[in-house]
């Protein structure tokens, strides 16, 4: 019997049926009760309830005082799946796992049930699975409930699946690797009129393109063009009708970038902006802007950790230990301003329909194919930062 096609097929039946029953954040009751199941049945002793519908379960081996924590998030997207002929799409409608967070559990399933059966390490690995990872408020959820009193780690490795990247590899990179979000609205209230008698009120339509060209003057001219960030406008919404102008408009968007003082300088001008525009035309604003992501910073010393174990399974052609920053955003973030760690990309192929869907697409689906990697990635990625504690 092939042992490795016997655990690819457990790998592919645990994320067929998380697949298939998504749930979306801090909803994540019968996901958590199937990973329990799970990691109950490989003998672990599973703790519950940890920041809503968080677990982590903990193997320990050895004598040593080491501790490393595997992390995986659980919750699905609202989007209703398009996926004509998929034997294992969503049940649930409205609902499906278009990020492949059902991917990420079941390759910390697989480290766990390598790592269970192998037993080849010395010291306490914990897998731990988030809720909520989608808006940014389930790592934050573990945390306030004492996640890391009280279950203590020396680091925390994570990572996500990405479309674009050949199937199997992984990259990563010391320092920042994704970026913080912020989300802004911008309520704008002018004076609304007929659209045929326009002088008799105040726009909020013009005003509101005025703020929105003049938001992109902020990363052109505010900052320096060697540092990263991006503002984007997202929603444009009024409560106008064919024939009238309307009294109201608000401007909705998130904001990226990499360190703390960009955030806040992007707050100040944009607030600036919209609030002297506004002003200009005689109407008035109400500006807010929040935090949602913390910007994902690896850590120095767990880079070559998680670099290592990705030569050690894919081979050094297949790892890319120093990839491009993206804008995009994780969870993972607010874990790494605690304790050290360090975040990979999987890659999950580069063609439509292989694995190359973009991440939040009614077609995408998880590439089956790169399971394996994942789990061995984690199981190695433990062995070896607990052999280097």
């Amino acid at each position: 019997m092939n042992h490795e096609h016997d655990f690819h097929a457990q790998l592919v039946s645990w994320r067929h049926h998380l697949h298939q029953h998504p749930e979306v954040g801090f909803e994540e009751v019968q996901t958590s009760d199937y990973v329990a199941d799970a990691l109950t049945a490989m003998g672990l002793e599973v703790h519950r309830g940890i920041g809503g519908t968080g677990l982590v379960a903990s193997l320990s081996i050895g004598d040593s005082a080491a501790v490393v924590g595997l992390r995986a998030d659980m919750d699905a997207l609202h989007i209703h799946e398009s996926a004509p002929g998929r034997e294992h799409a969503s049940v649930t409608p409205g609902k499906m796992h278009a990020c492949g967070h059902d991917g990420h559990m079941a390759m910390i399933l697989g480290a766990a049930k390598l790592l269970t059966e192998r037993r080849d390490f010395n010291g306490t690995v914990r897998f731990i699975f988030q809720p909520a990872e989608e808006h940014g408020c389930g790592a934050k959820a573990m945390i306030a409930d004492g996640l890391f009193e009280r279950f203590p780690v020396d680091a925390i490795y994570g990572a996500h699946n990405m479309p674009g990247l050949p199937a199997g590899s992984i990259a990563t990179r010391s320092g920042g690797v994704m970026a913080s979000e912020d989300n802004f609205v911008i309520r704008i209230k002018g004076q609304g009129t007929h659209a045929a008698r326009p002088h008799m009120g105040i726009d909020p339509i013009v005003i509101g393109s005025e703020i929105v060209l003049a938001l992109q003057t902020v990363i052109s001219r505010n900052l320096d063009p060697s540092v990263p960030a991006v503002i984007s406008c997202t929603e444009f919404i009024t409560d106008g009708i064919r024939n009238a102008i309307p009294t109201n408009v608000v401007i909705k968007g998130d904001t990226r970038s990499y360190a703390p003082e960009v955030q806040a300088m992007l707050e100040k001008r944009m607030g600036e902006i919209a609030q002297g525009i506004c002003q200009m035309h005689g109407a008035t604003c109400e500006f807010e802007y929040t935090h949602e992501f913390a910007p994902t910073v690896n850590w120095e010393q767990c880079t070559p950790i998680a670099v290592a174990a990705a030569i050690h399974v894919v081979g050094a052609g297949k790892v890319n230990a120093d990839i491009q920053p993206m804008m995009i955003s994780e969870d993972f973030g607010a874990f790494l301003q605690v304790v050290p760690g360090n975040f990979v990309f999987i890659g999950n192929g580069e063609k439509t329909g292989e694995g190359g869907t973009p991440l939040h697409n009614a077609h995408y689906d998880f590439n089956d194919n790169v399971l394996t990697t994942g789990a061995h990635y984690f199981a190695e990625v433990a062995r070896i930062a607990l052999a280097t504690q």
